[in-house]
Parts: structure tokens; sequence; C-alpha cells
């Protein structure tokens, strides 16, 4: 059945003209491009949005697949598409529709900013994401015809991306198939190893599985129950994960096989696990009730593994065709049993994980770090813990209390102060196991999360409400910071901030990085969200399209430019001079001149190494003058035993000296010791001491130098 088949099945009237409305205008704007495989590329919006009408979504969705690469490759606009087809199928394309192609640094960032877009779409209209997963679907179906390198990429991008998403929306069907399509390409000689011997292993254990659906449809007659059961094969990369888990060859997986009994309603469900049991013996530990604790996905359904008399296990799984239906189709069930009015319970709740990582999304500045802090979030593995009241939460493995405190609320996290585990007090940073009962312990006058907290929280969610307090509490010094560590930078590389930053470079950039004012911007610099060097490389860029040839820039230098009279060279005052990047000298340092060719004297400190390199005939004596306002940057490393807290005292005995830092970076050394190198703005020699003396104090230091 072709795609129009399907249309003319499935839609009717007004409808069924729309969508084919969408087909010809698609068809007529790809006329002539091809994809990868030769064949004509219109048979890829067709493929997505056939996929789609399988999974029963609505007319505006289906009418969006056709239409979802028109404005990224063919001559149509956005208001093209809403003057022809109206506001929401074009709302729907453009979600869909990736961003503007510019210079990326790498393709990790270029997908991470263009996913980051789909799911802020997503959040005002979940079909997006489908539309998405049908697209990404069809592109791995299509694979085998790129590249190697292209395979790889596009192949782990969506195992740890849109298979995850497929699963947190309960669509098991597309889940199951990206996963299977991401092992034939990431590991092709285990996937063919798995389709040659599951199949070979399903034919010898057939007759088994035939009798224990025999015996299990006897159990429902008995009881009068009308019900169905099947034996269903488990997908390729379920059975590779649990054999690469677990240590396992295939014959040691007895599960390869599920039985599945599908029956009326819950009291049902359980009454056939009861007779269930009662006939084979089951497996401890392997009883898992999804029904009374459905997993984040609302997936429900009982679960257990029992042993023949003849030692042979397998598992049923027990479920209401209602259950069944959302385990299939997930969030797309809402569409496509809209007719049977399916609970729009279990539909918000579905949506309310999306909800809530758009209200962290916020606080992560950078989209590669927000696709970071989704994918911890993403992945199925969870544990199942209980506040004192009996009510369960959902949290990742190895999370903490921590993660905890900002799960049932921001407040709570904010003044967590301690927790007990099962009545017993444990460290903020223990890890919790499913079955524990926590309860977080807080006080009204705190003064809020640490930073040392985001070394171990492992939600997403409590990572950015962390950063969202710091944020919100340290809003204007923030500013203040981040506005300094951004004027250095830009004048590191011999720009002012104001020349770059303009009302349209921070429109570009806003719109690349999610910021709705330069405040904004600023104080996410300074609390350490955004880092300096992917703003101010972004606003060069857009300066550098602007205007290609900046005076103030001297091509091929590595200087930075000084105001004249701030240094006497050979008791000349009023030259051109700059200061070395390599050694950046100070006022108080013991300096001399390097006269260049065509650039002015280059200022260098006199135990600079690289003075060695140069034609000493050309050195000349330099001093500092007496009055000097411009600032400088001085670079410090610092040798600690460890790392735990340190980075904040660091920072906080820069501040107490009302000094601003630049850039921070911290290591482990092949001694196991901590190392940070920092670079801070100043205005004279003195500074560079008192801070040097400052840090010493701390015990864990060992040593403190200027490393530049």
């Amino acid at each position: 059945m072709t795609v129009l088949d399907k249309i003319h099945d499935k839609f009717s009237g007004e409808e069924m003209q729309l969508l084919l409305s969408a087909y010809e205008y698609s068809e007529q704007m790809h006329s002539g491009q091809k994809r990868a495989s030769g064949e004509p590329y219109f048979t890829h919006p067709c493929a997505v949005a056939e996929i789609l009408i399988d999974l029963g979504l609505d007319c505006p969705t289906v009418a969006a697949a056709f239409l979802h690469d028109v404005i990224e490759d063919t001559p149509a606009t956005d208001e093209d598409i809403k003057t022809r087809f109206g506001k929401e199928i074009m709302t729907l394309v453009d979600g869909v529709t990736k961003l503007d192609k510019i210079n990326y640094s790498s393709h990790e960032e270029e997908d991470a900013e263009n996913f980051r877009k789909i799911f802020v779409a997503m959040a005002n209209d979940v079909r997006v994401i489908i539309i998405k997963l049908a697209d990404r679907l069809h592109n791995m179906r299509s694979l085998n015809f790129l590249s190697n390198e292209r395979q790889q990429r596009i192949a782990k991008e969506t195992l740890e991306i849109f298979a995850p998403i497929a699963g947190r929306l309960g669509i098991s069907q597309i889940k199951c198939e990206l996963e299977d399509l991401c092992l034939k390409y990431l590991d092709p000689e285990s996937y063919e190893f798995l389709v040659t011997n599951i199949n070979q292993e399903i034919n010898e254990r057939r007759k088994f599985v035939e009798s224990v659906v025999n015996e299990i449809k006897e159990i429902l007659n008995e009881s009068d129950i009308k019900g169905e059961v099947i034996g269903r094969p488990k997908h390729f990369y379920s059975i590779y994960r649990k054999m690469k888990n677990q240590g396992k060859t295939l014959d040691q997986i007895y599960d390869i096989t599920a039985v599945r009994v599908i029956v009326q309603t819950k009291l049902e469900c359980y009454t056939i696990l009861g007779k269930i049991h009662d006939k084979w013996n089951p497996v401890p530990g392997r009883i898992k009730d999804y029904i009374a604790t459905p997993k984040r996905n609302m997936y429900q359904s009982l679960h257990t593994t029992v042993v023949t008399n003849f030692g042979q296990f397998f598992e049923i799984q027990i479920r209401t065709e209602e259950m069944h239906r959302m385990a299939e189709y997930g969030i797309a069930a809402h569409w496509m049993y809209k007719e049977q009015k399916t609970n729009q319970t279990d539909f918000d709740a579905r949506l309310s994980w999306i909800r809530d990582v758009m209200n962290w999304q916020g606080a992560v500045g950078e989209s590669k770090e927000f696709v970071d802090s989704l994918k911890t979030d993403l992945y199925d593995n969870e544990l199942l813990v209980f506040t004192p009241k009996g009510k369960v939460l959902s949290l990742p493995l190895g999370a903490t209390p921590v993660d905890f405190a900002y799960a049932i609320h921001s407040e709570v996290g904010n003044k967590c102060v301690g927790a007990k585990v099962n009545g017993k007090i444990v460290a903020l940073n223990s890890t919790l196991t499913t079955g524990d009962i926590v309860e977080i312990l807080t006080q009204s006058n705190s003064k809020g999360p640490s930073w040392d907290w985001l070394k171990f929280v492992k939600s997403g969610s409590a990572r950015a409400k962390i950063r969202q307090f710091f944020k919100r509490e340290m809003k204007e010094e923030n500013v203040r910071t981040g506005k300094s560590m951004l004027e250095a930078e830009a004048k590191r590389r011999g720009y002012a901030l104001g020349d770059i930053l303009t009302e349209s470079s921070f429109n570009k950039l806003s719109n690349k990085m999610v910021f709705a004012s330069v405040d904004e911007m600023m104080a996410s610099v300074g609390y350490g969200a955004v880092s300096v060097n992917s703003v101010i490389v972004k606003l060069v860029d857009y300066y550098k399209k602007e205007m290609p040839k900046p005076a103030n820039v001297i091509s091929g230098t590595r200087m930075r430019n000084t105001p004249a009279g701030s240094v006497i060279v050979k008791g000349e005052q009023g030259l051109l001079v700059s200061f070395a990047n390599c050694c950046n000298p100070v006022p108080g340092d013991e300096i001399v001149g390097f006269v260049s060719r065509g650039r002015g004297v280059i200022v260098h400190r006199c135990d600079c190494s690289n003075l060695l390199q140069l034609d000493q005939n050309r050195l000349q004596p330099a001093q500092w003058t007496g009055d000097i306002s411009s600032e400088f940057i001085a670079g410090l490393k610092i040798i600690a035993t460890e790392d735990n807290g340190l980075v904040a005292f660091v920072v906080a005995e820069i501040s107490a000296m009302n000094l601003y830092m630049t850039n921070i970076v911290g290591r482990v050394n092949k001694e196991k010791k901590a190392e940070i190198d920092i670079k801070v703005t100043l205005n004279r020699r003195s500074d560079i001491d008192l801070l040097i003396n400052r840090l010493k104090r701390d015990k864990r230091i060992i040593d403190v130098y200027r490393n530049n």
C-alpha cells in the first residue's frame, strides 16, 4: 500500500484534500533533487509521512511530514507554507527545520544547536519531535548509502538521543527499530551474529514457546478471562545490551522470547499473575510491577520470569489492552485512539518530562551542555525511591540525596543541609538505590546550594536548578564578573567589547545560545554556564563578516596594545608599545623592550624565556611610568593535594580582592595532584604577590606561581 493509498484509507474530505495538496507541493519543490541512494529526494518525505500515518498521527502532522524539508532544501519560505497550508502546519515545519548553516567548530556543536532548537519547539508542540523521530527512522533505514564516517556519527547520535527520546515518549516501535539499526552500523559483527543465531535459536525454541502459550491460554479459559497470548522475540539490541552488561553468551540468555498476555482489566492482570505463579515457580528478584509503579515513560505491565519443571526459564508480560496500546505507540496513541478518548492524565504525564526539561534548560547556556545534561535524563536506567510519606520518585542511576531534593522542589534542594536514607544520616553525595526511603533535612536560613554539588549530582534537572540559584541570587555580581571577563578576552584578541557586541551581533548570538538580554548573557559567563571563548568567538566572527579588516587589529601579532606613556623605552615616551602574551608583564615587573620591524616595541618581562631566541642587539631598557590606569592580565598556576572545593576557594579569594578572573582551567596531573591555571586582570604587581600569599594560606595548596 502506497502513501497515497494510506491517505485515502485513513482520511477523508478536507483533510484528504489538504494532504494531497501537501504531497503535490512537496513533489514539485523537490523535483530534480536526489538522495545519496540515487532515488528522487521526494521518496524521503513520503516515507516519513507514511510512518506517521501508521502511528495514527493527525492530518497537520502528516502534512508537515511532506513539507518538513522544503524550507531548508528548496526556495520555499515560511510565508509560502503559512499562506498555502496555514499557521499550524508552518509552525510544525519550522520546528523540524534545521538552523541556518554557519561555521561551527564541530559537527557535535552543530548537532547540539540543531537539537536544542527542535527541543524548544517540541515543548510547544510534541508533534515536532514525533516528526523528527520518523525522519530519523527513515534516514537510518537508508544509512548504507553514506560514508562510514557519517554512518558512525549519525548512528551514535541516534542511539544516544533519538532512540531514548522515543523510549521516554513510549513509542516502542520506533525505539526498538532505531536501536537495532544503530547496532547494525556501530557493531556490525555483533549484529550479523545476532541476526543469524537468534533466528536459529527462536526456531529451536518455537515448540517450547508454543507449549507455554497454550498452557497460559488454558489458564485464561479456566479463569473465564478473555484475552490474547502471544510469543514475541525481543529485539536484537536489547539482547546485545544484556550480553554486554551481564557478560553472558547468547545461549545463557534465556529470555530472548517473551510471552505476552493481554487481558481486559487491571484486576485480571493480577489474577493471571497469581495463577501463573501457582503453576510455575517465579524467579526471585525477577517480578516487576510496572502497573502500580509505572516507568518514567508511563509504561505499565507486570513482568515475571518463571522456571518450568524441566529447568527452562521464560519471561511473561501481563497487561491490559490499553496498556498494550500505550506501550507500543506511547504518546502517539493520543491521536491514534482519540475516538476511544485516551486518558488525558496519561498524556499530560508523558508531557510533564518535556515541561520539566524546559523549566531548567534556560539555566544551561551552551547547547552542547544542554544536550549532555539531557542525555542523563533520557536513559532507561532508573531507580525508584520513596519519600517518608510513600510517594515514589524516579531518578537516574547513581542519583544522590541532592538529586532527590531537587526532584521534590527547587526550594527543597536550595534549602537542603542534610539527608536521611532509611532513617540514617548520610552524606549528600551518597548513592541511592531502589527502594530507599529518603528524607531531606532543610533549614530556612540556609545560604543555598554549594558549587561542589555540581560534581556529583546525576540528573540534568538538579544540575540546572543549582545553576539557576547562582544565576538568580548572584545576578549583579555575575553580570559584573561576566562583563569583565568578556572585556578582557576581547581586549586580548585585539578588540573592544563595545565594538563587537552590537545589537545586531547580540540578536544573532541570542538565537544560537538562548539569551533574553545582554545582562543574562554576561551573568551566564560570570557564573560559568557559558565559556568566555564561546561568546567572544561568535561575536568576533559576526564582526569580521561586517568589517573584514578592523583597523585596531595588527595582523599576525599576538600582543596586547598599551596606552602610550605607560612604559618608557630607552628614555623615550609615546612610542607604539605592545605587551607580549608569552609572559604578560604587569606594572612592577622588570621589563625590557624588543624593537620589532614594523610593529613598534614589544615589552617582555626580563625573565621571559623567549628573550633568548630574540636578537639581543634589538633589546632596549624599559621601565614603567609612575601613573598607570590600564588593566593587565597575569597568569598563575596552582598545585594542590586535592581539588574538592578548591575552585570555589580560588574564585572567592579573587573576588575578595576585587579582581576579575578571565579564565580558569583545572586538571589532575600525573602525580595525582590538582593543577589549576587562572588568569586575572589587575593594575599592579603587588596584587599578584598579595593573591599568591592569600592562596598559599590554604592547607591543600602546595605551591602557587606565575606561569606566564
